[in-house]
């Protein structure tokens, strides 16, 4: 649904799978540093909108997700999980519950398969689920990340999801001047996110991505909840092992013209040591030598270009790499020894192996 945005004097259109919204409106760099001040809103318009209504549905979201929210507040903002029985990421909402509804945005293209998966678990439960993306649009007034409650309260007919505003659809083309706020193009979003250490399914996520990986323990899993499904998967890796792939924040060479896209292969740099199996691709991959991926890449105002990847947890966090050739130094996000939060004793692990 391309967004009226798109008509302000200098948009320009992002690409795929965010091709319906600005990139930019001419002045990218600006446009970020607004965004940080609080001065900017996000047209976000391509992220799809699903409300769950019911007296169930708390409880109900409860025993199918990662998160608690059978307890959760009027108004209150979280995250949640979807996954597959083996624990692997299939969907991952923001969302919130206004005493009648919980309304939840997810990445575009996927409101479809999340309503369909849904629809199949409500049994005999008082729910109602409902893609609603033609009516709301997703508008961002608050840099991701900044961990702080909105300046403003939200407009009128407006849901508040954190620094997110689900605004009906014939309202945006005339919400920065009702706000009074300039807009800003998804690069400036883009580059405070990965300035933020925050992933983004589909980018910092594959088919074979579970939680701990990317870091969404703690913001979007409950670790001592009931029972969930894949939360077998959750508990043994919290507990008794390490996720195989970690979550790294790069900081890529300046002299290079280009940013590295998203799949990227990410290597070992000149002159890093070799690791044990350096033949071997990370799992998932099937190229010699490659011990990751470049998820999302950006310029920033300030950091210059910077990157999320994905890489094997063994990569020694002090080692350069290359990220389809260009230079990159490492800061950890997730660490290498994520997980194993039990003192068992030996001879008690080895029977388990």
């Amino acid at each position: 649904m391309r967004s009226p945005m798109l008509d302000t004097p200098g948009a320009v259109a992002a690409h795929s799978p965010d091709a319906t919204v600005a990139a930019h409106y001419g002045e990218p760099y600006a446009e970020q540093r607004a965004l940080a001040a609080g001065e900017a809103l996000v047209d976000r318009g391509d992220r799809e909108v699903v409300r769950i209504s019911g007296p169930d549905r708390l409880s109900w979201l409860n025993n199918l997700s990662s998160q608690k929210v059978d307890d959760l507040a009027v108004g209150t903002p979280t995250q949640t999980l979807l996954l597959d029985p083996q624990g692997r990421l299939e969907h991952h909402l923001a969302l919130v519950d206004d005493g009648e509804s919980v309304w939840a945005h997810v990445e575009p293209g996927t409101a479809a398969t999340l309503v369909a998966f849904l629809e199949k678990m409500r049994f005999m439960l008082r729910v109602e689920v409902t893609d609603v993306t033609s009516a709301y649009a997703v508008v961002t007034v608050q840099a991701p990340g900044s961990g702080e409650a909105p300046a403003r309260p939200a407009p009128e007919g407006t849901i508040a999801i954190g620094g997110d505003l689900l605004v009906p659809r014939e309202r945006l083309a005339g919400l920065p001047e009702e706000l009074g706020l300039r807009p800003a193009g998804l690069w400036a979003y883009e580059a405070l996110r990965i300035e933020a250490h925050l992933p983004r399914e589909g980018f910092e996520t594959d088919h074979k991505t579970i939680p701990h990986e990317v870091g969404w323990i703690g913001s979007a899993v409950h670790l001592t909840k009931g029972c969930y499904r894949g939360q077998e998967t959750v508990a043994r890796v919290h507990n008794l092992g390490h996720p195989p792939r970690r979550l790294v924040f790069l900081h890529l060479d300046g002299s290079v013209d280009t940013l590295p896209p998203h799949g990227t292969p990410v290597t070992l740099g000149v002159g890093s040591p070799r690791e044990a199996d350096p033949e071997a691709a990370v799992e998932g991959t099937a190229e010699p030598g490659q011990i990751g991926f470049v998820g999302s890449s950006a310029r920033h105002h300030e950091l210059g270009p910077i990157a999320l990847a994905v890489v094997k947890r063994t990569v020694p966090v002090d080692v350069a790499l290359l990220a389809g050739g260009v230079a990159a130094s490492q800061e950890v996000i997730v660490p290498p020894d994520a997980g194993r939060n039990v003192s068992i004793d030996p001879a008690l692990r080895r029977r388990l192996r």
